[in-house]
């Protein structure tokens, strides 16, 4: 052992045996282990710090939802590693390499950083990775579009489209989306593949729309209960422990502190009013069955936002919004108007988007969608943010008015009440059974008088009590 040991090194090849013998034998063979132990992470790979990217708007930290991997788990690109949630929406961190996950940095509910290591992943050292490499890509949430710069452009996809077109070796800057906004989807990837194979694929479904029912083929409605409801308490877990609890302020209660923090500065000014939906409940009635066979839940809620998109073309001021230093007022061109939902997670406000070209039937979809996620606590940050217009329904709770607060940088927001079934009189004077809601307006008074809050509370007003009316001004 000693001589082998001498001769593999050429600088001590020399070296008498007297010194030589001087070494024993068990340390020559720790040392030889030792050497041994070292070298053996070079062939296992090398570790990656995954860290957390700038999510986008001011955000600065997270809070971990729940992991979908584990230490030792394999990892492949596209593929999602956890969840986390700010104070404004929820979003999907997904993996940039493929390897091994070695280390987790957080667990359940901790609070992680923008721009520290979320997780240690192991690849493979032959494929090495550039040092711009080790910080992570900008995160995906569940539902929203996974973005990637190619040639200039935004492509938009999903992770498992993505993968899709990886493992087919199609570039997606080549490939044309049919989506929204030009989203790249799964049917697109096949399509393409099919072209430059030569195959013939059947065509992707698509949804039919059933024609209306004859009367006599009506769909039996269920019957209604007369009975006055009376609202049954949340089941909640009650446990009376005698001690304080502090928790921090966090997700979206964090956010609710800042706006209306914010909402404070602004100068309201309240209008009230009362409606006559009578029409709009018999057109909704009629309306329903018909949204339904197209999958789609309808509610009132779609024509009170069609209604106020059609208002704020006439009164374009309270679709505005006022810089900081109350210098300048912009007039936004999109109607993205949100609407207020209570979940687990506290009050969120998701929009919907451009209003002003969308039908009625439009607006019952995305609100189908946004109501989906805001249960699920799956918004995207595009969902909640970008709003220029609000309506807040008290009504589903069981309120008839209230003093609804601007949502910074808004000018207005719309509070609306419970429908109740009161007598009225008509022109005759005669009483008869009338759908009445009130809403309330609150609007900033640094930039709209009261006579404008009135006017549009009029029109708005009137395009409810006579439905029909809207079909003249629809685009």
């Amino acid at each position: 052992v000693c001589i082998h040991r001498v001769r593999s090194c050429s600088s001590i090849r020399f070296i008498k045996s007297k010194y030589v013998c001087v070494f024993d034998k068990s340390a020559l063979k720790f040392s030889h282990q030792q050497r041994l132990f070292r070298t053996s992470p070079v062939s296992c790979g090398q570790i990656v710090q995954f860290k957390l990217s700038d999510i986008g708007e001011g955000i600065t930290e997270v809070t971990v939802k729940e992991w979908y991997i584990k230490e030792g788990d394999s990892v492949s690109q596209f593929d999602s590693i956890c969840e986390v949630q700010s104070d404004k929406a929820s979003v999907t961190i997904t993996s940039r390499y493929d390897g091994i996950i070695r280390k987790l940095h957080y667990s359940i509910d901790d609070i992680a950083f923008v721009g520290k290591p979320l997780v240690d992943i192991e690849i493979d050292a032959s494929k090495g990775v550039a040092s711009e490499d080790v910080v992570e890509t900008p995160p995906m949430s569940h539902e929203e579009h996974t973005h990637q710069e190619i040639k200039g452009h935004k492509t938009l996809a999903t992770p498992a489209v993505r993968r899709l077109a990886m493992e087919n070796n199609i570039k997606l800057s080549e490939v044309v989306g049919t989506g929204k906004d030009n989203r790249i989807l799964k049917e697109d990837i096949l399509n393409y593949l099919a072209k430059q194979t030569g195959a013939i694929l059947p065509p992707s479904p698509k949804a039919e729309i059933v024609p209306p029912l004859r009367k006599t083929e009506a769909v039996p409605a269920a019957p209604k209960d007369k009975a006055r409801r009376i609202p049954a308490p949340v089941p909640r877990p009650i446990a009376f422990s005698g001690k304080d609890r502090t928790e921090p302020v966090t997700g979206f209660q964090k956010a609710m502190v800042k706006t209306m923090s914010a909402a404070l500065k602004i100068p309201h000014f309240g209008y009230s009013d009362e409606i006559d939906l009578t029409q709009l409940v018999q057109l909704r009635e009629e309306l329903k069955s018909l949204a339904e066979i197209r999958g789609v839940k309808l509610s009132f809620m779609p024509f009170f936002i069609k209604a106020a998109s059609l208002g704020l073309l006439q009164y374009p001021i309270l679709n505005a919004s006022l810089d900081e230093n109350c210098q300048n007022v912009t007039y936004k061109a999109s109607h993205n108007i949100g609407v207020a939902m209570d979940t687990e997670q506290g009050l969120i406000v998701p929009n919907v988007k451009n209003v002003q070209v969308c039908s009625v039937f439009d607006i019952a979809v995305e609100l189908n969608r946004l109501q989906s996620l805001g249960s699920a606590g799956q918004l995207g940050t595009s969902d909640l943010t970008g709003g220029t217009f609000t309506l807040s329904n008290i009504g589903t709770i069981g309120g008839t008015y209230a003093k609804a607060v601007i949502l910074p940088p808004e000018v207005a927001i719309g509070a609306l009440g419970k429908i109740q079934v009161l007598p009225r009189f008509n022109d005759k004077g005669e009483v008869f059974k009338a759908q009445i809601m009130n809403v309330s307006w609150s609007a900033d008074h640094r930039v709209i008088d009261g006579a404008t809050m009135a006017r549009f509370s009029n029109l708005w007003k009137s395009y409810l009590e006579n439905p029909a009316s809207m079909l003249l001004d629809l685009k």
